[in-house]
């Protein structure tokens, strides 16, 4: 994911709304909405790292569970200057519907550290990164809470979170998390994971609305790590990729980009403002409004909102990002019939294969790159066919019928168990 600027005032109020939107048009229980309306726990700490000035400084970290009546909870950590409680409240809850709606065994959570991470050395992220897994160990284990990464984390910094929490244990914990390096027992096809159940997404949601994907413009705010392999992979089916953007600038070209180019760019760590392509510079926000058969935001939270909403031309909107459209902004956008696919199910193709690492690490038994982008296929492609015929079957949009399968399954396994004690 690349980092811009959030438009939302506060995201977790708009995962709350979302929330309560779909519950009213439910039988379930007021205690129970009210129950799932907040995180089961959280966990707020403020600790030192010596820099490599040998000065100290204070960074603060969050981890928040929200909701494990189906399993273990499941989120990914992300540094970022931005990260805030209530962003990370929304997010874990957007996970517990996420795991939910492709029926993983998994409920919601997320972490995170307000930290610039390009700021830091090498060895300074990893001091930060191994202190902030220390303070958060009382929060995570392969049977209780398994991070992954996220913005401004990758799989080494899994490693390090790994090998702190196995040091403490005196044994290997693989399971600790997902999205590690394949040689402690990652999986295949994990890195691209996302990106590519964004793109099984968009091929099947063509298929079923009677678009063709060949020649169909794309434009794609983001291009980090899913944002640069959806474009890759739909430019690869026949799309033709217009406009990309990173966190400082993006580029459009009518005609089409070089897609490849620019993957392999911003792969050697390049900018896309740098890339020699002939192209029209194109803002964030611009590249929201341009005049294109399907618009893939893949940054942050908060980017379609109230403001931008009535000047969006995409026909449409697949949600890459987490919490991308504000509930303002969604409304516009359904007032308009512009077609969304909301970001519980879009991009789920990460904890998808991140399930997929764990089963593999808990058996000790890996399986080939081939079968783990199949199985991922005929989950997300199921899910999102069982989304679509109770958004059929109710008259209603994909956002709310993909509300509906989640809460409904999360409520049922709270029944199922019982309020203890």
């Amino acid at each position: 994911m690349s980092e811009t600027t959030p438009l939302v005032e506060n995201a977790f109020e708009s995962a709350q709304t979302q929330l309560r939107q779909v519950a009213a048009t439910l039988e379930i229980d007021p205690g129970v909405i009210e129950l799932l309306s907040y995180p089961k726990r959280e966990l707020t700490v403020h600790f030192p790292v010596r820099m490599d000035d040998g000065s100290i400084r204070i960074f603060t970290g969050y981890r928040v569970h929200h909701n494990d009546a189906r399993g273990p909870v499941k989120g990914g950590i992300r540094y970022s200057t931005m990260v805030t409680q209530d962003e990370v409240r929304a997010l874990s809850m957007w996970m517990t519907w996420k795991c939910a709606v492709v029926n993983l065994p998994y409920g919601g959570a997320k972490g995170g550290v307000v930290v610039d991470p390009r700021a830091l050395s090498e060895r300074e992220l990893e001091r930060l990164t191994r202190r902030y897994a220390s303070e958060i160990d009382i929060m995570i284990g392969p049977a209780v809470d398994i991070p992954a990464p996220d913005l401004g984390t990758d799989g080494r910094i899994m490693a390090w979170i790994m090998d702190t929490y196995s040091m403490h244990r005196d044994y290997s914990v693989p399971g600790v998390v997902t999205g590690k390096p394949i040689e402690i027992g990652g999986s295949l096809g994990r890195v691209e994971a996302t990106g590519r159940g964004v793109t099984y997404v968009t091929l099947e949601a063509c298929r079923r609305r009677g678009v063709s994907l060949q020649g169909a413009t794309v434009a794609v705010q983001g291009f980090g790590n899913v944002g640069s392999v959806t474009a890759r992979l739909l430019h690869e089916a026949g799309a033709k990729v217009v406009a990309v953007s990173d966190r400082y600038s993006g580029v459009y070209s009518p005609a089409g980009l070089d897609v490849k180019s620019l993957y392999e760019h911003r792969a050697a760590g390049g900018l896309l403002a740098e890339h020699p392509l002939k192209h029209e510079d194109v803002t964030n926000d611009e590249l929201l409004e341009l005049p294109v058969d399907i618009l893939i935001p893949a940054a942050i939270e908060g980017q379609i909102t109230e403001r931008n909403a009535g000047r969006v031309q995409a026909g449409m909107i697949i949600e890459a990002a987490n919490g991308p459209t504000t509930p303002g902004g969604d409304a516009i956008l359904a007032q308009r019939d512009i077609y969304v696919v909301p970001d519980i199910l879009a991009n789920a193709g990460g904890v998808i294969v991140s399930y997929f690492e764990w089963v593999q690490d808990l058996q000790s038994f890996f399986w080939e790159e081939t079968e783990v982008n199949q199985r991922l296929q005929r989950i997300i492609t199921n899910a999102y066919n069982e989304v679509a015929a109770v958004a059929q079957e109710r008259n209603l949009r994909l956002r709310d019928a993909a509300m509906v399968v989640a809460l409904r399954r999360v409520v049922e396994a709270i029944r199922i168990r019982g309020i203890y004690p």
